[in-house]
This record gives structure tokens, sequence and C-alpha cells, in this order.
């Protein structure tokens, strides 16, 4: 859905906090739910939102809001297809993304950020079964793969640094860190 639940926010504001990053790009963003929770804590930042479904970037006013921009640049696209240099950021957002792809894709994609230099990857996917279909139109809500954590916690520690995570009890909440 291109909403999320609050479960795991406010420990993702924690890192955020203390990793103050002035670089991110947020993927599948929908409504924007990190941008406006993070943006008040950091002016400055660059945020960059790749978006695969067009519709949302009107309707949830992506670019822009009556008192500023939600992003600062909005490509729309599939992020598989994205270019490398929207991965070379200070941190790279995942929030709810991974379960719309089949296994490989999400774990080449985790790789192709990884390669590309992204510093922080926080990773956010619900860790229970939550079938999910087209919703609002938009065929890529649908939940392809359901992620065990411990599969995830494997995944991101093959890239060595430094991997955190909460476990809720609807989504897992990761923050990998190039730094140890």
């Amino acid at each position: 859905m291109p909403t999320s639940i609050a479960e795991g926010k406010d420990w993702s504001l924690e890192r955020f906090r203390f990793h103050l990053p002035n670089t991110v790009t947020d993927v599948g963003p929908g409504e924007g739910t990190y941008a406006r929770l993070f943006r008040p804590v950091h002016e400055g930042v660059w945020w960059t939102a790749i978006e695969i479904h067009k519709p949302y970037i009107r309707k949830y006013g992506l670019k822009t809001t009556k008192v500023r921009k939600m992003y600062d640049e909005v490509h729309v696209k599939d992020v598989r297809d994205s270019a490398d240099h929207l991965f070379h950021r200070d941190l790279v957002i995942l929030g709810d993304v991974l379960e719309h792809m089949p296994r490989g894709s999400a774990v080449n994609l985790l790789e192709t950020i990884e390669a590309a230099g992204a510093w922080n990857l926080l990773v956010s996917l619900p860790i229970v079964e939550a079938p999910q279909g087209e919703v609002d139109g938009n065929p890529h809500e649908e939940h392809v793969h359901h992620w065990d954590a411990d599969d995830m916690d494997q995944v991101l520690a093959h890239f060595g640094g430094r991997v955190e995570s909460m476990r809720g009890d609807t989504l897992g909440v990761w923050w990998w860190s190039r730094r140890t």
C-alpha cells in the first residue's frame, strides 16, 4: 500500500538522527511517509524519490506541498531499472518495497545499492504473512514474496558493515551501515 503502519518508525527516526544523512533516496515512497517523518529533523537534505506508479506523485504531492517540496527530484520508474548514481547516497530507504518483487530481484537490488556506494540502508517489510493484491489501480502493490526476518538478517550481513534490526509484531526494520 502507499501507506505504512507506525511500527518501527520511531526506531528508524532514532537511527536517522544518529547518522544525519545529507542525501537520501526513498524507493517507493508512496505517500511520502519517511520524508514527512525525517525532513523536520535535519534541514538541507537532498531527497530523491523513485516511484514506479506515476499517479502517486500527484495524489500524494511528492514533488511539492503548500509549504515546501517533499522531494527535490522524483523519478518515475521501476527501481530495478534505475541508474546506479541514484543509490550513491548517504541513505537509501526501501520502506515496504522488497515484498513487491521476487526474492532474487530484491537481493539483486540490495547488491546494486551496496555496490553503488550507499552509506546506509533502511529496509522495512512485513515479517508476517500479509497477502496483498493490486491496490488503488496499482498492480505493483501486490506482495510477491514473504520475507522471513532471519533471511533478511543474512542478506544484509553478507555486505559486512553494521546491521541493526527491530522486529515488531507486523514489520521488521533493518538499518545497515557501511561504517562498523
